[in-house]
């Protein structure tokens, strides 16, 4: 591959984002590292980058801010050069709770950063890939959830239905702008040993549903990491609009 290659991970601080800066930038691509708050975890990760001898920036952007996301862009292409492919990670989820409990600050908070901020950064991209705009054609990964398949009863229904949105968003944006050379896939991570489980309040979640997964124990954020970059390059370059499951089975 090129190593002209530049590609925005959002939410990269940490978790299967991490992980995927980390793979790209031995695969040759230029990261920029998308964080919100932890300005720490981010640089860390474009340090151990840049030690390996890859080129990687931390960029703060809360991504449901048009504004975070256009300065977003530009810096990463100001910096590393175009942007070459997103991978749409950034994404929230709040306490385990039933429906009937929660409010709509919420319900708001999650589909602005899942929902309103994937779209925005997707945008962004196809801005700045498609051949009519000045681009080369680029791909989209958008990280979704097993959860948009099993819904997630009991725990945060919101979440698994922002996540339902991205699966639509990968469909409906790959026939879009597949003329353009540019592709969009999505993967759906299950119960993968990240951060994200103490937000919701259970840490100890992935061990506690291990025995119930197929494959009997929980994913890695480095496994997530890897079909992501297969959907990146050039050996899916006939692969849009589809998804890979990523869940042991279940």
């Amino acid at each position: 591959m090129s190593a002209d290659k530049v590609l925005i991970v959002t939410g990269a601080g940490r978790g299967i984002g991490a992980a995927t800066a980390r793979l790209a930038a031995r695969r040759g691509y230029a990261v920029c590292v998308n964080y919100r708050r932890d300005r720490e975890a981010a640089e860390g990760v474009v340090a151990g980058i840049r030690r390996d001898g890859g080129r990687a920036i931390a960029v703060p952007a809360d991504v449901a801010a048009e504004a975070d996301v256009l300065r977003l862009f530009d810096t990463a292409a100001a910096e590393l050069g175009p942007v070459d492919a997103l991978v749409n990670n950034a994404g929230i989820l709040e306490r385990q709770m039933r429906l009937e409990d929660m409010d709509p600050e919420r319900m708001r908070r999650i589909f602005d950063t899942n929902v309103i901020g994937a779209f925005l950064c997707a945008r962004e991209a196809v801005r700045r890939m498609s051949p009519r705009r000045g681009g080369r054609g680029g791909a989209i990964v958008n990280v979704s959830s097993l959860a948009a398949r099993l819904g997630a009863p009991g725990e945060y229904i919101d979440y698994a239905a922002s996540k339902g949105a991205l699966d639509t968003l990968t469909i409906g944006l790959s026939k879009e702008v597949a003329a353009d050379g540019i592709r969009v896939n999505a993967v759906r991570p299950g119960m993968i040993y990240t951060d994200m489980h103490a937000s919701g309040g259970e840490p100890g979640r992935v061990d506690r549903l291990a025995p119930s997964i197929p494959l009997g124990r929980g994913g890695t954020a480095d496994e997530v990491a890897g079909a992501v970059l297969w959907l990146l390059s050039a050996e899916a370059a006939y692969t849009t609009g589809s998804f890979i499951d990523i869940a042991g089975g279940r």
